[in-house]
């Protein structure tokens, strides 16, 4: 008898456990202070079209599924930015909010706050994050696009895109406020650091692209090989390579950037190329790309006097959880 009552004080133990550690889940804390109308809003099937439609467009030029953050009451607004923190981690979403903030500056400068809403960021979760092992959110306005895909407990994060426009704030207060600066900086660094035969190597084209080639589309296929290889750097030229994957990196929780890189550096790094489009000094409209067997990061600032910057990073297999969702139906009864 002592047995079956130890067994079964210890099995409600851990369904009070599991309840406690759900009941503290940020996404199921921001689940439960929204209304049934807000709910059925930001909820949709993980099935649902939307899923991988993704742009970077202001909202009033690309209609989005989903809640908006200017819906939001203070509390469920203060909840969603909990959520939002616990999947990028301090860096990623400090970035976020900056891009965010920078809405107010353009309605500012252009005297356009209906068009330039620092509001107008939505969020749409894909399946239940209750009771679903597979499930999918995205967080996306103007110049922002997260998009996340969990499956029992992994989480993948891409396609994710952020923007800056103006990439330095150059009247106002706050002039000389630069967003995603370290993008720009680490990349002329290691331009900078090459020799004249290397650069040659790495510059690919004249003129930079107006804008990343791989657009808005829901799936890619690695570019053409261009640029220098990982592999005709030196040490430092290396380090400085390493040093801006890593920056993008930063966009995810520590635990999530740690782990890839350590597979980039273990399984792909040699054959990671650096390729170079444009102007070699700021000001001017310059593009960059940095291309593994798994990934790729492109990166432009072109527009506004080249004072606009773009940039993505982009899973081959992995962008909104494709390599996850495929796994998942592999090791399920789901077939």
């Amino acid at each position: 008898m002592k047995t079956l009552k130890y067994t079964g004080a210890l099995i409600l133990f851990i369904l009070l456990m599991a309840f406690v550690k759900r009941s503290e889940d940020p996404t199921i804390l921001f689940l439960d202070a929204l209304n049934a109308e807000q709910r059925s809003e930001v909820m949709h099937e993980f099935t649902d079209a939307s899923r991988i439609k993704w742009h970077f467009l202001p909202s009033q030029m690309w209609p989005r599924e989903g809640i908006t953050i200017g819906a939001l009451s203070k509390q469920q607004k203060d909840l969603f930015f909990k959520m939002l923190r616990s999947f990028l981690g301090e860096v990623g979403y400090n970035k976020t909010q900056r891009i965010i903030d920078l809405e107010n500056v353009l309605a500012e400068l252009q005297n356009n706050p209906e068009f330039r809403d620092a509001g107008a960021y939505f969020i749409a979760i894909y399946g239940n994050p209750r009771k679903d092992t597979l499930w999918g959110w995205s967080f996306e306005g103007h110049h922002v696009s997260l998009n996340f895909t969990i499956s029992d407990g992994k989480v993948a994060v891409a396609p994710r895109f952020f923007g800056a426009n103006p990439a330095t704030i150059m009247s106002g207060p706050r002039t000389g406020e630069r967003t995603l600066a370290r993008e720009e900086d680490l990349a002329f660094a290691l331009m900078n650091a090459l020799t004249a035969e290397q650069r040659a190597k790495a510059v690919f084209r004249e003129e930079a692209f107006p804008d990343i080639t791989t657009a808005k589309l829901p799936e890619i296929k690695p570019l053409d090989p261009v640029g220098i290889a990982a592999k005709d750097l030196k040490t430092g030229q290396r380090d400085l390579l390493r040093n801006l994957i890593d920056e993008y990196l930063s966009a995810l929780p520590e635990s999530l950037a740690e782990a890839r890189r350590k597979t980039i550096n273990k399984e792909e790094f040699d054959a990671i190329r650096f390729g170079w489009a444009g102007a070699l000094s700021k000001g001017k409209p310059h593009y960059y790309r940095v291309q593994g067997k798994t990934f790729l990061i492109e990166f432009d600032n072109t527009q506004n006097n080249a004072n606009h910057i773009h940039l993505v990073w982009r899973d081959f297999n992995g962008d909104f959880g494709r390599d996850l969702i495929r796994e998942h139906y592999e090791n399920s009864n789901h077939h």
